[in-house]
């Protein structure tokens, strides 16, 4: 099964497009056409400060992007995580896992976002050409 490790810079790139095209997906009608004045009423009728409501929006849309370019992965992926979690908290935990509007689907952006986290975008992204995520360079041996 180690063939499969060659496989590793695409199971990255898929999980970063995935992630990204839903997040980009839910945020872009929070940031365009009138839906962020929505988003921030939505927001504060939750109990939660008004202006969460852009960071919510702004890790949903801009985040995705980042994370579908593989640029900055591992800071947008963690604020993709939060809002996640926000979400979960303040909407989807009263209606338990799989019920509708369950938490499963947020649940598991949180866990590719994780992933994304702990594994960086990977070799097919602009984060692998800026080199992040290469660790230290070796030293060389005289």
């Amino acid at each position: 099964m180690r063939f499969l490790d060659r496989l590793q810079p695409l199971a990255l790139l898929v999980l970063r497009l995935l992630l990204a095209v839903v997040m980009i997906g839910h945020g872009y009608g929070k940031v365009f056409h009138g839906g962020l004045a929505q988003h921030v009423a939505r927001v504060s009728s939750m109990g939660l400060p008004g202006w969460t409501a852009y960071l919510s929006a702004f890790a949903e849309f801009f985040g995705g992007i980042l994370v579908l370019a593989g640029l900055f992965t591992r800071c947008a992926a963690l604020a993709i995580a939060i809002d996640m979690v926000v979400a979960i908290w303040k909407v989807h935990w009263k209606n338990g896992l799989l019920a509708r509007g369950g938490m499963e689907f947020p649940l598991a952006l949180i866990v590719i976002a994780f992933a994304l986290m702990c594994f960086g975008a990977g070799p097919i992204a602009i984060d692998a050409i800026r080199g992040v995520g290469r660790g230290r360079p070796k030293p060389k041996k005289v």
